[in-house]
């Protein structure tokens, strides 16, 4: 039986939702290499200071359009109402072809790379082995409790964001009470300024998670608003906390030249503990994230199957469990071939970074088009400041969309081919109701 989405997530549950999905195992493996590219201990806080506010000026666009149109599917709408049904369609397309599943695959895969140092099950077998199974084993085991209920999926993500934030600040804390590292003399190796941001930016991700389920949000209205600043909010004071952690206990060239930087800050305190300590926090990190995809990517799916005839299955909400059942188990099986597929974090990553910035940037540009185009909607939240946060944040977009193409040419172009492959899907699958999105 087929349903409508229910609002059932409160402020607490959609800020959950975007910090779990923010702070993944980004943090613990970018941090060396933008230490590098930031050129000082000052440096080091400026770049995610930095970090921190262009992830507010998107997420405050995107907050006037999802208290705007507070409807499942996100960007799907926004660029469907601001530019035709052919925009949405195409979002969606990359979605579920490429994005999405893949980003799931490279959370999956930062869980598994850590899970292995706790327990192989293939001791003689080569690593990927074992990192296989733990990632496709954890990629369907949070589909299939997200597939059991609402509720059951916002619990999971809930628990796992308190622990991993409550981690975080143990980090912090451990690390504050340890006795400094001595200076070393050792200059850390140059590393690009650009390629720094967009490492920080890459740790920032997710921000913009709270528009894919503004339709199971309760007082939209001003919880979207709320749980989009504070998330932003939230992540930037924890990633600084860290980083400032990082910096007392290893100081600048420790910091720049580390390769576990977590488990060599902690180790000051607890030597013959922290390697099990901060596996044990990134796999619930990462597992996080996991889940915040997986929750958050099936109402995407469910959006363009809503709409579009040959994906009509995606569009069906399961009556009984308040999901979108059918669209989570396809999402779920497309993320877990490309586990066995692609077989690693950095694959994974590659798979999906040509295509997210241009989206960002055509849906930050929606915020201008749908003012213009249509003025008579109801906004309860305009970006403060308008227009400047929107064009630092596209501009950003640009900077990075450049940087991609120039530092990897041939991933990005293959991307955008796939992107144009749904052009002749949507006029073979295209059928006239724009109702849905008239209203």
């Amino acid at each position: 039986m087929n349903a409508t989405p229910k609002r059932e997530l409160s402020l607490f549950d959609s800020t959950c939702l975007i910090v779990g999905i923010i702070i993944g195992a980004g943090i613990y493996q970018t941090t060396p290499d933008v230490a590098k590219g930031a050129g000082s201990g000052w440096g080091v806080l400026a770049i995610w200071v930095v970090g921190g506010l262009l992830s507010l000026c998107g997420a405050l666009g995107y907050a006037e359009l999802a208290s705007a149109y507070p409807r499942e599917g996100g960007d799907y709408v926004y660029l469907s109402r601001a530019y035709g049904r052919w925009a949405g369609f195409l979002f969606g397309w990359i979605q579920l072809t490429v994005v999405r599943p893949g980003d799931i695959a490279v959370m999956a895969f930062a869980f598994a790379t850590y899970a292995r140092t706790l327990y192989d099950p293939f001791p003689s077998s080569p690593p990927i082995v074992a990192e296989v199974l733990y990632a496709v084993a954890a990629t369907a085991i949070l589909t299939l409790i997200n597939v059991a209920g609402v509720k059951e999926g916002k619990w999971a993500q809930n628990i796992l964001t308190t622990v991993k934030a409550l981690g975080l600040l143990a980090i912090v804390g451990v690390a504050f009470v340890a006795r400094p590292a001595a200076a070393t003399a050792a200059a850390p190796q140059a590393f690009p300024l650009s390629i720094a941001l967009i490492m920080v930016l890459f740790t920032f991700g997710g921000w913009n998670e709270m528009a894919y389920v503004a339709a199971e949000v309760k007082d939209p209205r001003r919880n979207i608003v709320r749980a989009l600043v504070l998330g932003a909010v939230a992540v930037t004071v924890l990633y600084l906390l860290v980083n400032g952690a990082f910096l007392y206990t290893l100081g600048y060239s420790g910091l720049a030249g580390s390769q576990a930087v977590a488990a060599e800050a902690v180790s000051r305190f607890f030597p013959q503990a922290a390697g099990r300590m901060i596996s044990v926090l990134i796999c619930l990190s990462a597992l996080g994230a996991v889940n915040g995809l997986i929750f958050t990517g099936a109402r995407i799916s469910y959006a363009l199957g809503a709409e579009h005839r040959a994906f009509r299955l995606l569009g069906r909400w399961d009556a009984r469990t308040g999901t979108p059942a059918a669209a989570l188990l396809v999402q779920g099986l497309i993320a877990a071939g490309l586990i066995l597929l692609l077989r690693s974090f950095v694959n994974a990553v590659l798979y999906t970074a040509a295509c997210v910035y241009s989206f960002y940037l055509a849906t930050s540009l929606a915020v201008v088009v749908l003012r213009h185009k249509e003025p008579n909607v109801p906004r309860p939240y305009r970006v403060t400041g308008y227009p400047a946060p929107t064009i630092i944040f596209c501009l950003a977009c640009a900077f990075l969309i450049y940087s991609a193409v120039i530092y990897k040419p041939l991933i990005a172009w293959a991307s955008v081919g796939l992107l144009l492959l749904g052009l002749p899907v949507y006029f073979l699958s295209a059928r006239q109701r724009p109702d849905r999105l008239a209203g």
